[in-house]
């Protein structure tokens, strides 16, 4: 019973299907059509009753089609309410039913309240079809095949409108499930390419203050390094900003490759020096595990550099075999609590991301006996992501 009155509560509580458009040409030429065609009914058909309120009510109804998005079950009870009360006349006046084939066109009514209204106006819309629907089928003194037959076509309006506003849900989900999964990339890229040179910079900038009293040339060297590693910044950057517009193409530069890690040893020559060993054949590497273990050594590198306390060095091991690629990155510093809870921030998070999106493990965490060591294991073959 709960469980009943769970799915009762949610489906009362449906929000309004989200970007219903409005009224469209189409919709405009949809109504000339009609008022045409019923027209053209009233004017040749000849057992048509009422015929001139016919023609009113078939004609006058149809602007409902251009509000038949927006107020749903205001259109609803309008349409269905007026056609009811004429049939109810034209009872008491003895005549028969009136109305036009073309009058056809209300099934879009029930259709656009269980797609574009919310639930609650689709509880309340419901009886009202139901009780038209009825009261149709009394006075017409319909059989059971009458009342099978439209009965399923009123349901099948409606269930069609359901199932429209579902795939359209599951849609707008995919939708933003792919958008949040290209902001993890891109804030993954941004951290792993843009701030690694920032950080060289501000490294740089802070070695080339602290020489400056002993070695006079020593900010001259460092704004030569600062100018590069934003040169670098600011075509990175572009790039991004290049793949983020459709109507201009991306930069056709390689993505980086294990090989490329060696000149992240020479590269912002502040801080501790970077030993690298490779160990292994790298030539058949699929491109994204060599790009992603090259943004795991080049993050961690700068890490190293940022956080490293009295270290004396950078070791960089990346090994090879026919199942996995590993990579080590370790140094010599004193770890301190405070590098420990920068450590978890976004930087490993998006490592540990990376890697296991290619179906690796990665962490991190103090040395055996002292320092900081970056772990990661990739498989050789890949996976897509």
């Amino acid at each position: 019973m709960s469980q009943a009155r769970r799915f009762l509560r949610s489906v009362w509580s449906e929000p309004r299907a989200p970007r219903s458009p409005r009224r469209t040409r189409m919709d405009c030429v949809l109504v000339a059509a009609f008022a045409v065609i019923g027209s053209l009914e009233a004017a040749f058909r000849s057992d048509l009753p009422w015929r001139t309120a016919s023609l009113i009510v078939g004609v006058g109804l149809l602007p409902t089609l251009l509000w038949r998005r927006t107020r749903p079950l205001l259109m609803v009870v309008i349409a269905f309410g007026l056609v009811t009360v004429v049939k109810i006349a034209a009872l008491f006046a003895g005549s028969g039913s009136p109305g036009l084939h073309a009058m056809a066109y209300m099934l879009l009514l029930p259709y656009a309240l269980f797609r574009w209204g919310t639930g609650r106006e689709a509880a309340l819309g419901l009886p009202v079809i139901a009780a038209a629907a009825s009261f149709e089928l009394i006075i017409n003194r319909a059989g059971i095949g009458d009342i099978v037959g439209g009965s399923a076509v009123l349901l099948s309006c409606m269930a069609l409108g359901a199932a429209a506003r579902y795939r359209a849900r599951v849609r707008l989900r995919e939708l933003d499930e792919a958008k949040l999964a290209e902001r993890e990339r891109l804030a993954r890229d941004l951290h792993d390419t843009v701030a690694h040179h920032v950080s060289a910079i501000a490294i740089r900038a802070q070695a080339g203050l602290a020489a400056a009293s002993a070695r006079p040339e020593a900010p001259v060297d460092a704004l030569r390094v600062i100018a590069d590693e934003a040169s670098r910044a600011l075509g990175e950057m572009r790039t991004m900003v290049r793949l983020l517009r459709r109507d201009e193409p991306a930069g056709l530069a390689p993505s980086p490759r294990v090989s490329d890690i060696e000149r992240l040893a020479s590269q912002s020559a502040a801080g501790p020096p970077v030993e690298v060993k490779l160990t292994g054949d790298f030539d058949d590497v699929p491109s994204s595990i060599s790009a992603a273990i090259f943004r795991l050594a080049q993050e961690s590198i700068t890490n190293a550099r940022r956080h490293a306390r009295q270290a004396t060095r950078i070791e960089v091991e990346v090994t090879a075999d026919s199942a996995s690629v590993r990579l080590r990155v370790t140094d010599d510093g004193r770890v301190v609590r405070a590098r420990h809870s920068e450590s978890m921030g976004y930087g490993l998070i998006g490592m540990t991301e990376r890697a296991e999106l290619l179906g690796g493990t990665c962490h991190a965490g103090p040395g055996p006996e002292r320092g900081w060591t970056v772990t990661a294991v990739l498989p050789r073959n890949g996976r897509s992501t």
